[in-house]
């Protein structure tokens, strides 16, 4: 059983920085392609990063490439989004999801698990 629980969240000013956390409590974690998206206020969910199990390929939505930054620790069952040069526009509610695909997703409906979500405000 996958439960993923999101921190790291909170308020900053525009040009700061923000970790984001997402914990799995199962014990198959490495099996999981990984990844974040976030979702604005009467806006869809988008994609913002996912990894593949071992870590070594990524995938950034072209709005957060060279500002974020997805990691796993899959001793730790955990993946990571390292935000830099926020910007208001990121503001959303993210969430990290779980895939059983092999191969890296970018759509919601690839995604079979997800955490309740974690807020993040950009101020300007």
């Amino acid at each position: 059983q996958v439960q993923l629980v999101e921190s790291g969240g909170g308020l900053v000013q525009a040009g700061g920085s923000l970790r984001l956390s997402c914990a799995d409590s199962g014990r198959t974690f490495s099996s999981y392609t990984m990844a974040w998206f976030r979702q604005a206020p009467s806006k869809e969910r988008e994609f913002v990063a996912s990894i593949s199990r071992s870590g070594v390929n990524r995938y950034y939505a072209d709005s957060v490439k060279g500002r974020f930054t997805i990691s796993r620790d899959n001793a730790k069952n955990t993946v990571y989004l390292q935000m830099n040069s926020l910007k208001p526009e990121d503001t959303a509610v993210y969430y990290c999801a779980a895939s059983v695909e092999i191969t890296i997703a970018t759509t919601p409906r690839r995604f079979d698990y997800w955490g309740q979500g974690t807020q993040v405000t950009v101020s300007s």
